[in-house]
C-alpha cells in the first residue's frame, strides 16, 4: 500500500502475539487448544498492589503525571536498585515507561542514526530487531547455539563489533531460551565492552527474579563498574510481580540519556497511567513474599517440562536457569512426516502442524533468530503442561 511508510515494510507483527491470537480464535470455535505462546506469568497480581491501586484511585491520584514518571516510583526504583544490584542512582537517572518494551524503544530512538549497529545476541525476544529497524538502525546478530546454553562467548563479541556499533541488547534470563549468564561468564563480556568505549550497553533485566538453582542473577553494571557511564539498566514489573497488563518498566542510567528517552515519550503517549505507577510503588516497596512463591512453582514447572520433552522423540531440550520459557531443539524431526501428512520442513511449518493436529500453541524458532527450535512458556498449570507436552510427545512419535 503506497500509503504506508518504507519505515514501516522494514519490520514484522510480533509472532508471539501472532500464536497466542491464532490459540484464542481456535478456542474460541470450539477447538481443544493449550497455548503455550504467551509470555506471562498466570498468577494473579499480589492483593497488596491491588489494594494500592483501589486506594489511588480513592484518592484522586487519576491525573496527569510527570511525563517519565511519578516521584515516589523514581525513588522506589533507585531503592530497588541499591538493594537488589548495588547500583546508585538519583531520580534524575530514572525513567518509568509504559512497560518496558516502551523505554527500550525509547532509548533506540532517542540516539540511533542510520548507519548505527546494534549487537543482538539470538536467539533474541522478537521486538528486538524490529525496534532497533523501526529507529533507523541495523541489527546485527550474534548467534548463542545450543551447545553453549544459547550464550554467546566474549570472542564472539569482540568479533562482532565495528566503528558503527552503538548499543550491545543484553538480555538475561532470556526470552526465549531462558538462559542465565553466570557472573563469570558476563565477565568475559564486560571485558571486551571495557575495550570499546563506544558501545553502550542495553540490559533487560526484566526476569530478574525468576532464576532457579543456585543460579545467582548479576547485571553488567554491577559486574563491570567501569560501564556505569554507559548502560541503560531496564526492568519492570510485568513479570516479577504478575502485572503484565499494568504497562510499567522503568530504566536507569546516564542522566542525558534520560532526559532524552523523556523528551521521546513527551510527544509520543506522555505519562504512564497514574494508578499503574502508584501499584508499582507498592509492588517494590511492600511485602516482596510473591516472588519466591511464584518462583518455586515456575522452577517446578521447568522441571515438569524439560522432564517431558526430552522424553519426545526428536527433541532436545535443555535445562535453562531462568525464566519461564524453554527453546527445545528440534532438529532430530526435520525431514519426517506427521501423522496427517505434513512435511516437516523447519520450525514454523513444525509449530503449526502441531497446533493444528494437536491443539498445543508453541511459537516457532525462526521468529527469535535460531532454528530449528520452538519456544515454550511454561507460565501455566501443571495439568495444562502435562497435557500439552503429552501432545507433543505423540506428535514426534507418529512421526516418520
Amino acid at each position: 500500500m503506497a500509503f504506508l511508510s518504507d519505515t514501516l515494510s522494514r519490520v514484522k507483527p510480533s509472532p508471539t502475539i501472532a500464536v497466542t491470537q491464532k490459540a484464542a480464535e481456535l478456542k474460541a470455535a470450539g477447538k481443544d487448544v493449550i497455548g503455550l505462546g504467551a509470555g506471562e506469568p498466570d498468577f494473579d497480581t499480589p492483593q497488596n498492589i491491588k489494594d494500592a491501586a483501589k486506594a489511588a484511585i480513592d484518592a484522586g491520584k487519576t491525573k496527569y503525571t510527570a511525563v517519565d514518571g511519578i516521584p515516589e516510583l523514581k525513588k522506589a526504583i533507585c531503592a530497588k536498585f541499591k538493594r537488589e544490584n548495588g547500583l546508585d542512582y538519583t531520580p534524575a537517572q530514572v525513567t518509568v515507561g509504559t512497560g518496558g518494551k516502551q523505554v527500550l524503544y525509547n532509548a533506540l530512538v532517542a540516539t540511533l542514526n542510520p548507519g548505527d549497529e546494534v549487537i543482538i545476541p539470538a536467539p533474541y525476544w522478537v521486538s528486538y530487531p524490529d525496534m532497533v529497524l523501526l529507529a533507523g538502525g541495523t541489527p546485527v546478530f550474534v548467534e548463542g547455539p545450543m551447545q553453549t546454553g544459547y550464550k554467546i562467548t566474549g570472542e564472539q563479541l569482540e568479533a562482532a563489533i565495528t566503528p558503527n556499533t552503538k548499543w550491545f541488547i543484553f538480555n538475561s534470563p532470556s526470552n526465549p531460551s531462558g538462559a542465565g549468564y553466570s557472573k563469570s561468564e558476563l565477565k568475559e563480556l564486560t571485558d571486551v565492552l571495557m575495550r570499546h568505549p563506544h558501545v553502550w550497553v542495553m540490559t533487560d533485566d526484566m526476569y530478574e527474579h525468576l532464576v532457579f538453582g543456585d543460579f545467582e542473577f548479576c547485571t553488567p553494571a554491577q559486574v563491570e563498574p567501569g560501564l556505569y557511564g554507559r548502560t541503560l539498566t531496564c526492568n519492570g514489573v510485568s513479570k516479577a510481580y504478575a502485572m503484565t497488563g499494568w504497562r510499567i518498566g522503568y530504566a536507569a542510567g546516564p542522566e542525558a540519556l534520560i532526559k532524552a528517552i523523556g523528551k521521546v515519550q513527551s510527544q509520543s503517549t506522555s505519562n504512564p497511567c497514574s494508578i499503574s505507577q502508584w501499584a508499582a510503588v507498592e509492588a517494590l516497596n511492600g511485602p516482596q513474599d510473591y516472588i519466591a512463591e511464584s518462583r518455586a512453582a515456575f522452577e517446578r514447572r521447568r522441571n515438569l517440562v524439560v522432564g517431558m520433552l526430552n522424553e519426545a522423540e526428536g527433541i532436545r531440550c535443555p535445562m535453562p536457569e531462568g525464566a519461564f520459557y524453554v527453546y527445545p531443539s528440534i532438529a532430530g524431526c526435520i525431514g519426517k512426516t506427521s501423522a496427517a501428512g505434513t512435511k516437516i520442513t523447519d520450525d514454523e511449518v513444525f509449530a503449526t502442524a502441531l497446533l493444528e493436529e494437536t491443539g498445543v500453541a508453541v511459537v516457532f524458532g525462526a521468529a527469535f533468530g535460531l532454528s530449528p527450535n520452538f519456544r515454550v512458556s511454561y507460565a501455566t498449570s501443571d495439568e495444562a503442561l502435562t497435557e500439552a507436552c503429552t501432545r507433543i510427545q505423540r506428535f514426534c512419535a507418529a512421526l516418520v
